[in-house]
């Protein structure tokens, strides 16, 4: 169908990689929960854009770039693995400012600030490894060589792709923003639990440059 070998084994096979815990999921996650569901969204169009990014790269024969020439794909997983890092101190540096300021007269303190959601997880999506392995090993596979269309094939496993994920990440914001409503009575929650993410963002960043 539409150039598609076969379409529900690449479905289930999707579903089973977006479901996968990975960078791009924890960010969005710890955004919403820290800024709440406008913040998550802009997260999420940022994995969106770099996913899609990614797949226009793999369709134009990039994957096969990165296969034929090694040495290119390591410096790319190295370059997201100090950025994974950057990104993990930066949550955590956040955090600590957070656990030492003194307590809010309020009742509802105002969420943590967070610059550039959008720009942030784009840059997380283009340089997942999770992401660049699925579309190099997993989504041209697919793909019929012989379909006279093969764009339009890219078109729909992409499209699949995305909708998989938005419905995911959905899921995630709403749960973000149930976090989110916990952490606003709990300062020092919200410290302790940013302080996680951002400790997962360095384990992520040490396996990717370790792995």
């Amino acid at each position: 169908m539409l150039g598609i070998t076969d379409i529900w084994t690449y479905v289930l096979g999707t579903v089973a990689i977006v479901l996968l815990p990975g960078p791009n999921s924890l960010f969005v996650l710890s955004t919403a929960a820290r800024r709440g569901v406008p913040s998550g969204y802009q997260a999420a169009a940022g994995v969106f854009l770099g996913d899609a990014v990614l797949m226009v790269l793999s369709a134009a024969g990039v994957a096969s770039l990165l296969r034929a020439y090694p040495p290119v794909f390591l410096a790319i997983k190295y370059a997201g693995a100090v950025y994974l890092g950057y990104v993990g101190l930066q949550m955590i540096r956040g955090a600590w400012r957070r656990w030492r300021a003194p307590s809010p007269s309020t009742t509802a303190p105002a969420m943590e600030a967070l610059p550039h959601p959008f720009r942030r997880a784009a840059v997380v999506s283009l340089l997942n490894p999770k992401a660049i392995l699925f579309f190099i090993s997993f989504f041209i596979q697919f793909v019929d060589p012989a379909y006279a269309y093969p764009a339009l094939s890219f078109l729909v496993l992409g499209l699949i792709a995305q909708l998989a994920s938005a419905i995911y990440l959905t899921l995630l914001i709403f749960a973000g923003t149930f976090l989110a409503a916990q952490f606003r009575r709990r300062r020092r929650l919200a410290a302790g639990a940013t302080t996680a993410a951002g400790t997962l963002f360095l384990g992520f960043g040490l396996k990717l440059a370790t792995g």
